[in-house]
């Protein structure tokens, strides 16, 4: 009898664990109990299970399909990115399939073995936030192994090896804090996550090289490292009413606006009383009242740059694997969140 092809998904239900310890279990990582392990990996054996089911997918039978995942679609920076892969892809006459993630380990692992099984030629994702909070690469590294070529984009790793494209992250936080400093501003504050968050411990240790440099002293207290990407309108109202901040820079543009809107509310000025600048440059930092300055992120150039890297590594017949990590330049755009 024929056993059907079993997923990480289907041994982390049947064992009652997560999708990251089988992951890890089956990389024999030393974070897993030897009992744990020998189980998993028993089972695994037992269903005949294959990382990915990738073997199908070879270099001689491209599907001329490219595989997106993102993390999200509420923000308007990836939105871009996809734009350009689509813009760049539809030229080489290939087709682009988006998974959503939503910020979830697990959901990045099945859009991707079910991507992998022979659907598509190569992945260009972002990783989730769970991914970067799990600290587990087990399934990027299973996609690079098997040959099929992967390109990471703003959210990068250094475990994987692989293309990345970024823009620099830590310069773009750097000339929006010098940017509030030269304005007169004494009390900067930061909205940004945990520093799991590979762009946000960029973006934090930008902020922090600005202060340092002209001499302003870093107060904790004017940190709001929230849990993840993802709204949390109470936390951000908090810090506003009782952090006494002149200006906010944030890691979205999506909590600028929300602190506007905050800041308003209480009866501040913008930007005489408080100014705001945030990362992404998206509709939203253009159309929002007032209109919010930003570091723009050039996403769909970012997206243009990804695609055009692994076609290249899709038609490549070179035997030897050579990676490169593209960096672009961030933008200030000013605008009248901030003094002109």
């Amino acid at each position: 009898m024929l056993k059907k092809k079993i997923t990480l998904k289907h041994i982390a239900r049947e064992l009652e664990v997560s999708i990251s310890t089988v992951s890890k279990a089956l990389k024999n990582s030393e974070e897993i109990s030897r009992e744990t392990k020998e189980k998993i990996q028993a089972f695994a054996k037992l269903y005949n299970y294959k990382p990915n089911n990738i073997a199908i997918s070879l270099k001689n039978k491209r599907t001329k399909n490219i595989g997106v995942v993102i993390p999200d679609i509420v923000h308007h920076f990836f939105t871009t990115v996809v734009r350009g892969v689509e813009k760049y892809a539809n030229t080489k006459g290939y087709n682009v399939i988006v998974c959503l993630s939503d910020e979830s380990f697990d959901k990045e692992v099945i859009n991707m073995e079910l991507l992998a099984n022979g659907s598509i030629d190569g992945f260009i994702m972002s990783l989730s936030s769970g991914t970067q909070k799990e600290n587990d690469y087990n399934h990027l590294k299973e996609v690079t192994e098997q040959g099929i070529p992967l390109v990471l984009f703003d959210r990068i790793t250094n475990e994987v090896e692989c293309d990345k494209v970024i823009i620099d992250d830590a310069m773009g936080a750097y000339l929006a804090t010098k940017k509030l400093i030269e304005q007169g501003r004494k009390r900067i504050g930061l909205i940004t996550t945990h520093d799991y968050l590979s762009v946000s411990k960029a973006r934090t240790t930008g902020y922090q090289k600005a202060l340092k440099e002209f001499g302003v002293s870093e107060q904790q207290d004017l940190i709001l490292k929230m849990p993840s990407m993802e709204m949390d309108g109470q936390l951000i109202e908090n810090f506003i009413k009782n952090s006494k901040v002149d200006a906010i820079l944030t890691v979205n543009e999506i909590f600028s606006i929300y602190g506007m809107q905050v800041a308003q509310d209480l009866g501040l000025k913008i930007p005489d009383d408080i100014s705001f600048i945030g990362f992404t440059d998206g509709l939203l930092s253009k159309y929002a009242n007032p209109s919010l300055t930003s570091i723009a992120q050039h996403g769909e150039r970012m997206g243009e740059i990804s695609a055009e890297m692994l076609i290249q590594k899709i038609e490549s017949e070179e035997e030897e694997e050579t990676y490169q990590t593209k960096i672009l330049e961030p933008t200030l755009i000013e605008r009248n969140s901030t003094i002109n």
